[in-house]
């Protein structure tokens, strides 16, 4: 959840390349409160050419484009001013959470 006045530098560099990095941001149609979203993780399975003579993948075309980053990678810190961070465990989603918080709020968006 965000609870920081982002600068234009961090918006950037925090929506730069969101095909690569998974990150986005998802705001409420009910309370209008933005939130932002840092897949983190590594990928599962192998991307790459199947070389015919061993039947393995290879290549490193998984890493570019797996639609997450390394945890030393986040851009979503205390450090950048971010107070509360939340984290979904494996198997929950992130909406869940996000639905659970903004809950907690009254409705202000007009339909």
């Amino acid at each position: 959840m965000k609870e920081v006045k982002e600068t234009k530098e961090f918006r950037e560099q925090f929506f730069d390349k969101t095909d690569e990095t998974g990150r986005h941001k998802v705001v409420s149609f009910r309370t209008g409160k933005e939130y932002l979203i840092e897949p983190i993780g590594s990928l599962k399975t192998g991307f790459g050419d199947i070389n015919p003579a061993t039947k393995k993948v290879e290549g490193d075309y998984g890493k570019k484009y797996k639609g997450s980053i390394d945890e030393q990678d986040s851009l979503i810190t205390k450090e950048n001013g971010f107070k509360t961070i939340y984290r979904s465990k494996v198997g929950e989603s992130p909406y869940g959470i996000i639905d659970g918080l903004d809950a907690k709020y009254p409705t202000i968006v007009k339909k």
